[in-house]
């Protein structure tokens, strides 16, 4: 357990203090899931296979997206730029933030994520604004990809563990989700300044090479593998102290949510045996506390990668968000 506990913490700890992991963060959680891998005695066969063919969809589909947007880079541009013309600023801000988030549990969370990285590399942003636009808009795609098994590897896990329908989690969390995009829409309008008027918007934006998109999709596809390895190594510790706790403690401890994959973690904790309440505790701990940092979900990866925000700047922003957000649920869930 000992070995865990450090791999954790240098999970949680050295990609904000050391420039060489954080540029490498997709080889560097590979490494640290391996290890936990083998620590944990959970390394075999199985596991390996699952590891190698797991992120094989996700992967397809980020390389797809890519080669879309390359292909159709000129109609998506002119369809941004028309509709940030149609509307102020601010409103198109907060209705893209709400359309991403609802968009994503059909076209799924990674074609999202490339579609908002296309609309900021258009708009014309400061640094602040465009951190926040950009954080405010992952946190509304992983709640929303979350409300249909193939929004997101979460949900599709969810189902598969429970043996629901297609719309069981939109029944499930819908009344608590829906809302929060449309706050998280509202917080971008107050919160993300527009600079219209003080420069025009950006040129056409420079189109991706295919081996960048090549390149891209390669890094997904090893960070999901390290996820899958990190997951299952530390499958000892979730055994051991988080599953049998209540619900409103699973809430808050999936908060690890935000360095670690959500879907492994879900996988790990839900079950047949869990009521309805503490089945929904567990998902919305795990899909608002994904969005706080860049590891904790595909979106902010893909994000972050593209649009250079680092893990500092993600977390100044995203961490006080996450856990305003976690708050009022757990109010809304625990408390009323």
């Amino acid at each position: 357990m000992i070995g865990l506990i450090i791999i954790l913490l240098l999970v949680l700890f050295l990609p904000f203090s050391i420039k060489m992991i954080e540029h490498n963060l997709e080889l560097f959680l590979f490494t640290m899931g391996f290890a936990a891998a083998i620590i944990s005695g959970e390394m075999d066969r199985p596991l390996i296979e699952k590891a190698v063919t797991e992120p094989i969809d996700i992967t397809i589909a980020v390389l797809a997206a890519g080669l879309l947007a390359k292909w159709f880079k000129e109609e998506l541009e002119k369809s941004i730029l028309w509709g940030s013309r149609l509307l102020t600023p601010r409103l198109f801000f907060g209705l893209t933030v709400v359309f991403l988030g609802l968009a994503s549990s059909i076209i799924t969370a990674i074609i999202a994520a490339i579609i908002l990285v296309m609309i900021i590399k258009v708009l014309p942003l400061d640094r602040r604004s465009e951190v926040r636009f950009t954080v405010l808009a992952c946190f509304s795609i992983g709640l929303g990809a979350a409300l249909t098994p193939i929004g997101e590897p979460l949900a599709t896990i969810t189902i598969s563990r429970l043996d629901k329908d297609f719309f069981y989690l939109l029944e499930l969390i819908g009344k608590e989700v829906l809302p929060a995009l449309f706050i998280f829409g509202v917080m971008s309008i107050i919160l993300v300044r527009p600079v219209w008027g003080k420069k025009s918007l950006k040129s056409a934006f420079r189109p991706e090479s295919y081996e960048e998109i090549a390149v891209r999709s390669i890094k997904i596809y090893i960070f999901v593998m390290g996820l899958t390895f990190l997951g299952h190594g530390f499958e000892p510790l979730i055994k051991t102290y988080i599953i049998g706790l209540s619900p409103g403690l699973l809430y808050w401890i999936n908060m690890i949510s935000a360095i670690l994959d959500n879907a492994t973690l879900a996988a790990a904790e839900i079950s047949p045996a869990m009521d309805s309440g503490t089945t929904r505790a567990v998902l919305l701990g795990l899909v608002i506390s994904g969005g706080m940092l860049i590891p904790g979900n595909i979106p902010n990866i893909i994000a972050a990668g593209k649009l250079n925000i680092t893990s500092k700047e993600w977390a100044a922003f995203g961490v006080p968000v996450g856990l305003i957000t976690m708050f009022l649920y757990y109010i809304v869930l625990f408390i009323f």
